[in-house]
């Protein structure tokens, strides 16, 4: 593979990641009450959240919480554990697929939250459940250039209004079976912030080096997956096995340049049991290795890979090599490791 299909970094360093939980707990029990007489009307039974998704529950913002603030939270949240001047943090991105408008960008209102500095470069970056990843990318390559000391990537994610809305529609009498199965991945998701700091590696030697990585694209599923804040409909066997397949063309890409054949641990992107099953078996990864989220945060969407990572940090030790795994609608795929 040639271009930047892979990539390294000689002096970048993660200085924190931190989580931020929403509040409101959601269970699968309490949607499957909701949605029993669609399910008796059409002969399904109760429990496939928990039984095939292996989710027993997610969690909700309250009403007056923006995707801005559950990502400003991770983001103050993220500054204090690197123990940085904000004014010298020359980057925010915000990633997160959830948008209250089109425009401006959610980054302003996350800039403006934090108090950072007016020299302090700031956008949006989207790539559904991949943004998050690319933005550590791209930071990196701003540090290791020299442009910028420190970067903050952001995400805030909430599944409250989809979730409703699906509820809503799988509850009219004209739902069918094949609905149900359509929108079953929008009754997976949660809500939660996630951030990051990055910075120098060598001004910072207590921080986890960011060594590099590889990414790869699959474009031709771009309609496996797609939606907005009131519909998503999935084509879930099909994403999974195009993910699979995906991933397995990244991982075959790291010959003659990474081993991960034996890491301390993969950070995979959290969407459910059988997708983390699927993955695992198909890399040849310890499942014992693999720390999830999902079982009681469901799939937070481009936050579950930094949320997983900073939920776990506290067991990973100081020279472990850690991957992070990332696949988002689309398809794109990326694989970034952190020496710890």
């Amino acid at each position: 593979m040639t271009g930047n299909a892979i990539f390294r970094y000689t002096d970048t360093a993660v200085l924190s990641v931190t989580a931020v939980d929403a509040p409101i707990v959601v269970t699968s029990d309490e949607i499957d009450d909701q949605l029993m007489a669609t399910y008796e009307r059409l002969g399904l039974r109760p429990g496939m959240l928990e039984a095939l998704a292996g989710i027993t529950e997610r969690r909700w913002w309250p009403e007056d919480v923006t995707f801005a603030d559950a990502a400003a939270m991770a983001g103050a949240k993220a500054i204090a554990e690197a123990g940085i001047d904000p004014t010298s943090i020359g980057l925010v991105v915000d990633t997160s697929v959830c948008r209250d408008h089109l425009e401006p960008s959610a980054a302003v209102d996350v800039h403006e939250q934090l108090g950072l500095s007016s020299a302090c470069l700031n956008f949006d970056l989207a790539n559904a459940c991949l943004g998050f990843m690319n933005g550590m990318q791209l930071a990196a390559m701003m540090i290791d250039a020299g442009q910028i000391e420190y970067a903050l990537v952001v995400d805030g994610e909430g599944s409250r209004r989809p979730q409703q809305a699906t509820i809503a529609r799988l509850q009219r009498p004209e739902t069918t079976k094949q609905d149900v199965l359509d929108n079953f991945a929008t009754l997976t998701l949660g809500s939660g912030g996630a951030a990051m700091v990055l910075g120098r590696a060598s001004t910072h030697p207590e921080g986890h080096r960011f060594v590099g990585g590889v990414s790869r694209a699959a474009t031709q599923h771009n309609t496996l997956c797609m939606g907005d804040l009131d519909h998503m409909t999935t084509d879930a066997r099909g994403l999974l096995e195009a993910g699979v397949e995906l991933s397995l063309d990244t991982w075959r890409d790291l010959e003659g340049e990474f081993d991960w054949t034996d890491l301390d641990a993969y950070v995979i992107h959290q969407v459910s049991k059988v997708h983390t099953a699927a993955i695992t078996g198909a890399l040849g990864i310890d499942p014992g290795r693999t720390p999830v989220i999902f079982p009681t945060r469901g799939n937070i969407g481009p936050a579950s890979v930094p949320f997983t990572l900073a939920m776990h940090a506290d067991g990973f030790e100081a020279g472990q090599r850690i991957a992070c795994m990332g696949i988002g609608s689309g398809l794109n795929a990326a694989v970034i490791e952190i020496a710890w």
